[in-house]
């Protein structure tokens, strides 16, 4: 071994600085979590704004309207 405090040997170097196996296969096994198909349309709705509002309304207002007409088709 080397008598100099100032330097290391490799293995000392190898020790500290290699990354852990078990950590590295623990953490890539985990597939990533997606977000809920409710979390991604709000999420949408929020980036879009005005639009997403007005289209809300105008899906409203085709459903409102599409039953009155069948009511009034067939009363």
């Amino acid at each position: 071994m080397n008598s100099d405090p100032n330097t290391s040997s490799n293995s000392d170097l190898n020790n500290s600085n290699s990354i852990d196996p078990n950590k590295l296969t623990a953490t890539s096994n985990k597939p990533k979590e997606q977000d809920s198909f409710v979390k991604l349309a709000m999420r949408n709705m929020v980036e879009k704004g005005s639009v997403s509002l007005f289209h809300l309304a105008l899906t409203v207002f085709g459903v409102i309207g599409a039953l009155l007409g069948l009511a009034i088709v067939f009363h």
